[in-house]
């Protein structure tokens, strides 16, 4: 995916603690039999300013424990990484302070290692409270947009697994689905409900509703970071193959180096694969994609193996080891110009099936979906 980008103007840290002197130890020295104790000189303890939140800025004050003096914390883009803040942890504590041009998403990264933590950030005064053992139970208050990513992280939460690549349970992923729906009805001019429209989207796959939701939202929060990220997705969308229209033909070469069109399988249904050998989602599937094949290649089906791999070898023996024995093709062309890239194929697995006449009429059809779709026009 591409990255979106956001140009933040920010107020760097400056308030940092100076080190205070070590007093000097009482000396002893013996003349005779008696012990003169030199003075302690008397040190002078440097006063630490305290951050102030800017006008229209942010401040983000930490309290936290487990951490020596000293312990860098940075402020990270959440899109790109890129550091916008340094500070660092005096005396059980922390500030951040700058400005956001819009709430965007950011990583507070401690010590310069995992684990991070991840924040809804906008130019509020927030407080965060977190213990070096537990950075991923941070307690985060008095950002708004952040309690606004905490609802809908609460929402999606249980469901991770429903957000892989390559989970096939449709229909658990359409019943998370409508539980975000109300999150981005309920909030046209939150920044974060791209995110919830883009999560959606992930579940559903359907460019149509993400357009649909799209329009609900306020014109600021369209044309924000995350609104002009799915703007460009709905834009790839109206572009990509569609259900009911023709499928582009195309052709790539298999393992010979013999080119195969698309066209030359018409008459046939085709499900065309696009897999690699290093994706695990895709071995995974491979063995539904197999037994399907074997059930139905005497009903006018097969399929069409599409491969993204850069390595040959490794290819032709994932070809090998998985049993995949219908036509197998490999796409060596760039990003910007491959049939994965036109077809918008973003992550893989993925799969487009076409009719006899090379219609699409389906597509991510995955696990029991495949069999299930196959079942319907083929026949048990």
């Amino acid at each position: 995916m591409k990255k979106y980008l956001l140009f933040i103007a920010f107020l760097p840290l400056v308030v940092v603690a100076q080190k205070t002197k070590t007093p000097l130890k009482a000396k002893t020295s013996v003349k005779g039999k008696t012990a003169v104790k030199t003075k302690t000189p008397e040190v002078k303890q440097e006063v630490q300013p305290v951050a102030v939140k800017p006008e229209n800025g942010y401040l983000i004050i930490g309290n936290i424990t487990g951490y020596p003096d000293g312990t860098p914390v940075t402020l990270h883009n959440g899109n790109n990484g890129a550091q916008e803040v340094a500070g660092q942890v005096q005396k059980n504590g922390f500030t951040l302070t700058g400005n956001v041009i819009t709430p965007d998403f950011k990583l507070i990264v401690i010590n310069n290692k995992a684990p991070y933590i991840p924040i809804f950030l906008d130019n509020s005064l927030v407080n965060i409270k977190v213990k070096a053992d537990s950075l991923e139970n941070a307690q985060i208050s008095g950002s708004p947009s952040h309690a606004e990513f905490a609802e809908l992280n609460n929402i999606i939460k249980p469901y991770q697994q429903l957000f892989q690549e390559g989970n096939p349970d449709t229909v658990a992923k359409k019943a998370v689905a409508s539980l975000i729906v109300p999150f981005i009805k309920k909030y046209p001019d939150s920044y974060i409900t791209p995110l919830a429209i883009y999560r959606n989207f992930q579940l559903t796959g359907d460019y149509e509703m993400m357009e649909e939701l799209f329009g609900g939202l306020s014109q600021q929060v369209k044309t924000g970071p995350i609104g002009n990220y799915i703007s460009q997705q709905i834009v790839i969308g109206k572009t990509s193959p569609r259900i009911g229209k023709p499928l582009p033909d195309f052709s790539l070469a298999d393992s010979t180096g013999k080119m195969i069109t698309l066209s030359s399988l018409r008459g046939k249904y085709v499900l065309v694969d696009f897999w690699a050998s290093w994706c695990g989602p895709c071995r995974r599937e491979n063995p539904n994609v197999v037994a399907s094949y074997h059930k139905y290649k005497d009903k006018n089906y097969t399929v069409l193996g599409v491969s993204i791999d850069k390595a040959k070898k490794a290819w032709v023996d994932a070809v090998k080891t998985d049993g995949l024995i219908w036509t197998n093709v490999i796409d060596f062309q760039d990003p910007g110009v491959s049939i994965g890239y036109k077809f918008n194929i973003a992550s893989i697995p993925q799969n487009l099936l076409i009719d006899p006449n090379g219609i699409l009429i389906a597509r991510n059809l995955r696990g029991p979906d495949l069999e299930t779709k196959l079942a319907s026009i083929l026949g048990n």
